[in-house]
């Protein structure tokens, strides 16, 4: 008889979270698994070492006897209705190549149902999903008319902070809601990681991947090239960096607001044709304010957006480009 330490409603809440989210499956199950039966097995005890040595049936047992235990601990109702399991197990088949052993992790009896309760408007979108997974009749109407973002069935691989925010806004004004198609957006943080990253997630998911790249990225495009899938496309912007797609009255007026009472100068200094972040940075410089920020910058865009009209024409043709690709669930 195993002797445990409960895990508290905020302990389970943060378990579902990480279990839920758009990560390789193997990853991330062995990591919350490995994490309970680290902080809430009391007896018998396991060193990380041994858990490391431990095969998948085992762990994957005790970490479900834990959560399990740790529910009933809350006086929540467990049953024998494992359609939350099933469905997560088919979400994550369609979208990542597993091996049987990640399956073994996949397949637990860890009692979603009872946790329902738990999970209220104020969880991650992801949560939300899986409370949904519990009375889904069609699950993608339900991801379209509730803005689900889950099951992902195409991911989105930028450069920057920029797109990964200010992108997803776009196409949201040109009809096409990243979380109603599920849509699944990252930025890398740097052209080299966007190749690493691609390499990495081309190994492991079935879904097609949208890579964007700014202009100066040929040569890591050229390092993309040979492994992407007929699924797979990239797009390459024709000028600079993916602040220089943004129409200049839309910045004009996002400058207007951030600065309050903007200057002739500073609005001569968007005219120049020059890369549109050495416009900023020079315009935050002559303001003697912090130093520019692309995330701080990206979210007052998205403040100052009112239509179409704030979209330029390559904007539109991404979200065009990412609209046709087939998804393969």
């Amino acid at each position: 008889m195993i002797k445990i330490k409960p895990l508290t409603k905020e302990q389970i809440l943060i378990s579902l979270d990480r279990l839920t989210r758009f990560k390789n499956p193997e990853t991330k199950y062995l990591r919350v698994f490995k994490d309970i039966i680290t902080c809430n097995l009391i007896n018998p005890k396991y060193k990380k070492s041994q858990l490391e040595k431990m095969d998948y049936l085992e762990l994957k047992n005790l970490a479900e006897q834990i959560i399990n235990e740790s529910l009933k601990n809350l006086k929540l109702s467990l049953n024998e209705d494992f359609t939350i399991n099933q469905r997560l197990y088919d979400y994550e088949k369609s979208t990542f190549n597993l091996t049987k052993e990640t399956e073994i992790l996949l397949k637990n009896k860890i009692n979603y149902m009872a946790c329902m309760d738990l999970i209220d408007e104020n969880q991650p979108v992801n949560m939300q999903w899986l409370k949904n997974l519990a009375v889904s009749n069609d699950i993608l109407k339900d991801r379209e008319k509730y803005g689900l973002k889950y099951p992902v069935e195409k991911l989105v691989i930028s450069e920057g902070i920029t797109e990964e925010i200010l992108l997803p806004e776009f196409a949201k004004v040109c009809n096409y809601d990243f979380d109603k198609k599920g849509v699944y957006m990252v930025s890398a943080g740097g052209k080299n990681q966007v190749v690493k990253l691609f390499y990495q997630l081309s190994e492991i998911v079935k879904i097609p991947i949208f890579i964007l790249l700014d202009k100066d990225a040929l040569s890591n495009y050229k390092e993309i090239e040979p492994k992407l899938r007929a699924i797979d496309k990239v797009h390459v912007l024709k000028c600079g960096e993916f602040e220089d797609l943004l129409p200049l009255n839309l910045i004009k007026r996002t400058l207007a607001n951030v600065l309050k009472n903007i200057s002739m100068i500073e609005l001569e200094f968007v005219n120049q044709n020059l890369p549109m972040v050495e416009i900023l940075e020079e315009i935050f410089r002559h303001r003697g304010m912090h130093e520019f920020k692309k995330s701080e910058f990206a979210h007052s865009v998205k403040e100052n957006m009112f239509d179409e009209n704030d979209i330029s024409l390559e904007i539109k043709e991404i979200i065009n480009e990412i609209s046709k690709i087939k998804s393969c669930c």
